[in-house]
């Protein structure tokens, strides 16, 4: 199928590993722009590099997305550089640091405070896209009770009810708002590689409770992540959808 991502530009946040760096592999391999952000100089320059090789424009920085002023300048200045912007994903979250699902006040700031200020920055250019998306990725964790009581899972339930409420405010201008929740999912330096190593009971547990016996790619969630954004789910707005492999238990009507 082709995602016709081809010229769009997209800003995307926290792209330099996992899941938001394969979603920048994936849209600048159909011929896309891509600016993005993430934390740190190294990984970002690398991303960078591996993303240039597809031919298209690639705007890069390092830089704490939890930092509102200093991240809605940079994405200003991002959109002005691409020229515009069709396709924003806020993929940063705190999760990814020592002990930051269990930090309330960075984890708003970043993962949810961050989304705000993105959408905000961004409604004009989305807007004159003519065809704008938004995907803010959220988690299962979000939608059943997981592991135990953390800022992760109440922010991430809370991002999906502030999309949905913005992809009615939106739709009359032609901006599609979603959220994108990824089950337990595997890649080199993330979360579920360190808990197999550290708490393998856990790790084989939830392998275990997923019925299609593996836990989710990068490129599991970054596909399904493309085909939201492309103009072929030009008519899906509002939703949660959920990537799992069936992991979660509950029946949504």
């Amino acid at each position: 199928m082709d995602l016709h991502l081809k010229g769009k530009k997209l800003i995307i946040t926290g792209g330099s590993r996992g899941i938001g760096r394969a979603t920048a592999e994936l849209f600048a391999a159909e011929g896309a722009d891509i600016a993005f952000v993430s934390r740190n100089p190294g990984p970002v320059a690398e991303a960078a590099e591996s993303l240039r090789r597809h031919g298209g424009k690639v705007v890069a920085d390092a830089l704490d997305v939890g930092d509102t002023e200093a991240f809605k300048t940079w994405l200003a200045g991002a959109a002005e550089q691409l020229g515009g912007c069709d396709v924003f994903i806020h993929n940063s979250s705190n999760s990814g640091t020592q002990g930051g699902t269990m930090d309330w006040q960075t984890c708003f700031s970043v993962d949810m405070l961050a989304a705000v200020a993105g959408c905000e920055t961004l409604e004009p250019h989305l807007a004159a896209s003519g065809a704008g998306s938004v995907i803010l990725m959220s988690s299962t964790a979000a939608v059943e009770t997981f592991v135990y009581p953390q800022a992760f899972n109440a922010i991430k339930a809370a991002m999906i009810t502030y999309a949905k409420q913005l992809s009615q405010l939106w739709g009359p201008k032609n901006i599609r708002v979603n959220t994108v929740s990824p089950g337990p999912t595997t890649h080199p330096g993330g979360n579920w590689e360190a808990i197999k190593t550290h708490m393998p009971d856990f790790y084989t547990s939830t392998l275990a409770a997923t019925p299609l016996g593996r836990l989710g790619t990068v490129e599991d969630m970054s596909a399904a992540i493309a085909f939201l954004c492309s103009p072929n789910a030009s008519y899906i707005t509002g939703i949660n959808l959920v990537i799992d492999g069936g992991f979660t238990k509950r029946v949504q009507f």
